[in-house]
């Protein structure tokens, strides 16, 4: 580490972690997000090389002492850093991080948020200012920041600045799994699959313009089986409302 990240880090940092799937899947939505991010205001730092997977997926697994030793590594790497604050844009690190890590880890002491309460706090503080695009938007809930984390107005807040929220019949906490999480759709192909059509289904009976959502996990599996009904994720409707306004 050099003298100069040596000295930024006494300050205390502010980590985008954007998660393994944008990290190596979805360069497109970490771009989106630190777009985001600077339009905001916010100055945060990033540690891709050194940072390692957040755990879930072992976790999930059942191999808690693996997930224990990744969740370490990673605690170490942000301590060297000065990180004080996590902000990431995937619902499975949010949970790992927020609600999992404080089990496993007897100092951890991060304070973390997912982008959405970022952005929604944000566009309420006038930071940036959302123009309506006039579409009718339905909204998927992610498993695990909706039901697991129980975070489900600041996303709905953040379509409501510039578009429509359609609600599917099934949302909030009664949210339908898009099917794609938790190791199904590589071991069980067509149940996962199943699920997907079946949450589309739901999703074109709202009539809504766009199906969107704030996990690349969802927003990747619901896109594969869509059809003719437009996927986009959260941050790509946000980012073209900002733009519309000139921002």
């Amino acid at each position: 580490m050099g003298l100069f990240d040596k000295l930024k880090g006494m300050g205390g940092n502010t980590l985008y972690y954007p998660g393994c799937l944008t990290k190596f899947v979805g360069k497109d939505l970490e771009d989106n997000y630190k777009k985001i991010f600077n339009k905001i205001g916010i100055d945060f730092i990033q540690l891709k090389d050194l940072e390692v997977c957040c755990g879930s997926p072992i976790l999930n697994a059942g191999y808690k002492e693996e997930a224990i030793n990744l969740a370490r590594k990673n605690f170490k790497v942000f301590k060297e850093h000065g990180v004080k604050k996590i902000i990431t844009a995937c619902p499975s690190c949010y949970y790992m991080f927020d609600k999992i890590y404080p089990s496993l880890l007897k100092d951890w002491d991060i304070n973390v948020e997912h982008a959405t309460q970022v952005i929604a706090r944000a566009i309420k503080e006038k930071k940036i200012n959302p123009k309506n695009i006039n579409f009718d938007i339905t909204y998927h809930d992610p498993c695990h920041l909706g039901r697991y984390s129980t975070v489900y107005s600041q996303p709905r807040e953040i379509i409501s600045s510039f578009g429509n929220l359609k609600e599917m019949k099934l949302n909030k906490n009664y949210s339908f799994c898009c099917g794609g999480g938790s190791g199904v759709k590589t071991n069980y192909p067509k149940l996962a699959k199943s699920a997907s059509k079946e949450r589309i289904k739901m999703a074109k009976e709202t009539n809504a313009d766009f199906l969107t959502t704030s996990c690349p996990m969802c927003f990747y599996h619901l896109k594969e089986n869509a059809g003719d009904l437009k996927v986009k994720e959260l941050s790509e409707l946000l980012l073209e409302s900002l733009e519309k306004n000139g921002e």
